[in-house]
């Protein structure tokens, strides 16, 4: 892990979207007049913390919906990266929903530094992509993908959704079986959550929608990671897959303690000593900007902290957490304390122990949270 703290990630947020999912308690907003405002605050925000980093080794572009945003206003924070940063990044990834790639869009695409495309497509079935409020139709999907291999824009990552309301097994393997045959190097695969104030919790608390039982979700993410692994995908952290040598770079920075610099209303930063996130409001954020001020709130992360970050990313991974890199960072208590809270788990074969790497087994996926739990040290 140590030689990852030389790499840098840059997350930029764009809040804009046409219409909210109902499922979605990310920080977004419809006011797309504001678009250009926004972008002009995001490179003086840029400005404003150009001394946090000195190289970038990826982007990521999230929001939101990012590809609501005109070409040249893409262009726009390119170019305000490069002048600070320089270029030569590594990964370089926006954020699109499907009906936004039209043959146009893609084609002027190809002339920006963008090379990794993450597309929200949740699920094939036209009525579960009706009832999530999505605005794009399966078939508007498929076409994307299509569009932006024609492009060489390969190295594509779709996002599915599955444990949705009244979703069968079999609806979920037609996903699956869709998504295979779409070719797509990269996949996220994540079970519905149910997020407080998001109109999915109120229909659910309401009695409209009930959540699908236990074991049908278990189900579904077993077909998940053995069709996957049958076809050749990597499982290399718990909602994500991806053929050999595509691993999301940018996202790896999240699970490893790899520095990272957040952008815009709602972002959050981390330097391995700091949290930092932005205030959760464009007209605030921008304000702020304006007045030449960080709208942000900053968190200084003690030792207790840091250690159940790492037992809340790394153990996500397939590598895991590295025992000996725990007792050289953390020292030999916490180090003691996460062998001894593991043992119980070692036992029932949930977590394995290999080459002094301690990760979580096939098994234990499906009990994952309980493992972390026991292993985060409490302090009070």
């Amino acid at each position: 892990m140590q030689e990852n703290r030389y790499m840098q990630g840059l997350y930029i947020h764009i809040p804009f979207c046409i219409n909210r999912c109902i499922y979605c308690n990310f920080y977004s907003t419809t006011q797309r007049q504001l678009q250009q405002q926004y972008v002009d605050s995001l490179c003086q925000e840029m400005l404003l913390r150009a001394d946090e980093a000195q190289h970038l080794s990826t982007i990521y572009i999230g929001g939101g919906t990012p590809s609501v945003l005109t070409i040249k206003q893409l262009k726009q924070l390119f170019a305000q990266i490069e002048s600070l940063w320089g270029g030569n990044w590594k990964e370089v990834t926006l954020e699109c929903n499907p009906d936004d790639l039209t043959p146009s869009f893609i084609e002027q695409l190809t002339m920006l530094p963008v090379n990794r495309i993450s597309m929200g497509v949740q699920t094939f079935d036209d009525k579960l992509l009706q009832f999530l409020h999505r605005r794009h139709t399966s078939q508007q999907a498929l076409y994307a993908i299509e569009l932006l291999h024609q492009a060489k824009l390969h190295n594509i990552s779709i996002d599915l959704m599955f444990g949705l309301p009244n979703q069968t097994l079999v609806q979920w393997m037609n996903d699956i079986n869709i998504a295979l045959q779409c070719d797509v190097p990269h996949i996220s695969a994540y079970s519905l959550m149910y997020e407080a104030g998001t109109t999915l919790y109120k229909w659910r608390d309401s009695g409209k929608i009930h959540e699908i039982n236990d074991l049908l979700s278990r189900n579904m993410y077993t077909e998940l990671c053995q069709r996957l692994k049958a076809a050749g995908y990597e499982h290399y952290e718990i909602s994500n897959f991806c053929k050999p040598y595509h691993r999301s770079l940018h996202n790896s920075s999240y699970w490893h303690e790899i520095p990272y610099i957040g952008i815009g209303a709602a972002a959050h930063s981390y330097n391995g000593e700091q949290r930092k996130w932005n205030v959760s409001n464009v007209m605030q954020y921008m304000e702020a900007i304006a007045r030449q001020q960080l709208p942000q709130t900053i968190e200084i992360l003690d030792l207790y902290t840091r250690y159940n970050d790492l037992v809340t990313t790394a153990l996500r991974t397939q590598e895991g957490i590295d025992l000996a890199y725990l007792t050289h960072e953390y020292g030999s208590q916490l180090a003691n304390y996460m062998k001894q809270e593991a043992q119980k788990h070692l036992k029932d074969g949930n977590l394995i122990l290999k080459d002094n790497h301690l990760r979580i087994s096939e098994q234990g996926l499906f009990v994952s949270d309980d493992i972390m739990s026991d292993l985060i040290y409490l302090t009070t």
